[in-house]
């Protein structure tokens, strides 16, 4: 009969989800039921966070290998100290407290994938002579909060595409897309506005799709996954028209979240509006997305995002047929209760800013003519924050070949009377009406003093006023 009946490891959750984060402090027990008196040589518990990744691929008749390992931290407690003389347990059931404090650093969330894995946990190992080794294993959710300017990720993305359509059709396309936001949780839904300027003589669907993109890296190998999470289509537009799209898009409660702090596995995310044609290249715009635990992005804002001042009222009024592209509070300008899909408006000018307790939103002065710049959002690389609004056009993205809808108006033209004089530009110095002539050839430079000079021989006649026709001067 085996003299140890049970041996497990719990911890104590610190919120209701069971997640840990960095700087956390995880609690817990070792239990051990013993079936009869047993000697002990040492009992310790570990905590850790590991990332490894590995994968094979032939070349050949070769087969190579590719793996890699990074090691976040590793915490251990004696429960029965080591290097002592046995210790004699007897029967029953023994309860070990522990206590650890997770490193306050940059380390990625939980992660499995099907090349590698991050994963966090608890281990307990029970050692006696002449035995093997019983272990216990804990896994810990663990839930990144390495976002740098977060919150310039609650801010509204927009982009703009625009396509010259080939030799088999006509005319150009043009598609303004606006994001709420750029940061998600899983169940959170994302609210998408496009609107669709078909200039051409071909049908054209818009559409978005959410793409998850995986990485592993090792050995300066890598391997790449993509997967398309979500995918919501609109109507067909039909040529020489206009259309607007609202609509949303719901991220499962089940997606992996958003790494880019780990050297050895990415995880990133994308949202594309594009406009489907057939036979040819689909213009699209390609937002940044990060998905991240419920806990930071309810708990950093769960209100339509603002900054310290109403960006809505900066800037003057556009002449192009689509929606001014910067406005923070995005497409969706109707209260909650009054809007279609129950969007949350502009901030009003008189209420106080968004208070964010752990990291305070920073001034930016008095409201200029355009819009304060947000930081650069977290993991753009394609589609970056647009610039101020143009009072003549659309932004565009610079990956795009986009261009805007108007450009700007010709300078104010002034009708004179025929009778009156005509207006010079000014700091001109020649009449309009002086009559042209041949000027006379310059002459040398008359700054010496010649009076001064009276050893040298005065100089000629000719020399300062040559003659106009040299070819019948004596050259002797």
């Amino acid at each position: 009969m085996p003299a140890v009946n049970s041996f497990t490891i719990n911890y104590d959750a610190v919120n209701e989800e069971g997640t840990f984060s960095q700087g956390d402090t995880v609690t817990g027990q070792v239990i051990l039921s013993l079936s009869k008196e047993t000697k002990a040589q040492r009992l310790f518990v570990k905590a850790k966070g590991d990332a490894n990744v590995h994968w094979t691929r032939k070349h050949g008749e070769r087969t190579h290998t590719y793996s890699a390992h990074r090691r976040y931290f590793k915490l251990k407690e004696f429960l029965i100290p080591e290097g002592t003389e046995e210790t004699v347990l007897p029967e029953g059931t023994h309860v070990y407290k522990f206590s650890f404090r997770i490193p306050s650093e940059n380390m990625p969330s939980s992660f499995r994938g099907s090349h590698g894995k991050i994963v966090y946990k608890l281990e307990a190992k029970l050692s006696r002579s002449w035995r093997m080794d019983s272990t216990a294993e804990k896994e810990l959710n663990f839930v990144s909060k390495s976002f740098s300017n977060f919150n310039a990720l609650l801010l509204p993305q927009v982009g703009s595409t625009e396509k010259k359509m080939g030799m088999f059709s006509k005319g150009q396309v043009h598609m303004d897309a606006t994001v709420n936001k750029t940061v998600y949780a899983p169940g959170e839904t994302i609210l998408m506005s496009a609107k669709v300027n078909n200039a051409s003589s071909r049908d054209m669907t818009p559409k978005f799709s959410l793409v998850r993109s995986v990485q592993f890296r090792a050995q300066g190998d890598t391997k790449n996954e993509e997967y398309t999470v979500e995918k919501v289509t609109d109507k067909v537009v039909k040529p020489h028209t206009q259309h607007e799209v609202k609509c949303e898009m719901k991220i499962p409660t089940d997606e992996m979240p958003s790494i880019e702090n780990c050297e050895i596995i990415s995880v990133t995310h994308q949202l594309k509006a594009y406009l489907d044609i057939s036979f040819a290249f689909d213009p699209e715009i390609i937002f940044p997305v990060v998905i991240s635990h419920p806990t930071l992005v309810f708990g950093a804002n769960n209100t339509w995002p603002v900054g310290p001042y109403p960006v809505a009222a900066f800037g003057g009024p556009a002449n192009s047929d689509f929606l001014p592209p910067a406005m923070a509070v995005g497409p969706y300008p109707a209260p909650p209760s009054s809007g279609p899909y129950g969007y949350p408006g502009a901030q009003s000018p008189s209420a106080p800013p968004p208070a964010y307790p752990s990291n305070p939103q920073p001034y930016y002065g008095p409201p200029g003519p355009y819009a304060p710049q947000p930081p650069p959002i977290y993991g753009a690389h394609s589609n970056p924050v647009p610039q101020g609004p143009s009072p003549y056009g659309s932004p565009f993205s610079p990956s795009s070949s986009s261009t805007m809808l108007h450009p700007p108006p010709p300078a104010p033209m002034f009708n004179v009377p025929p009778s009156g004089p005509q207006v010079q530009p000014p700091f001109s110095s020649v009449s309009p009406s002086a009559p042209t002539f041949n000027p006379m050839p310059s002459a040398p430079d008359m700054s010496t003093d010649f009076l001064s000079q009276t050893n040298d021989v005065p100089p000629a006649y000719t020399s300062l006023f040559p003659s106009s026709t040299p070819e019948k001067s004596d050259t002797k």
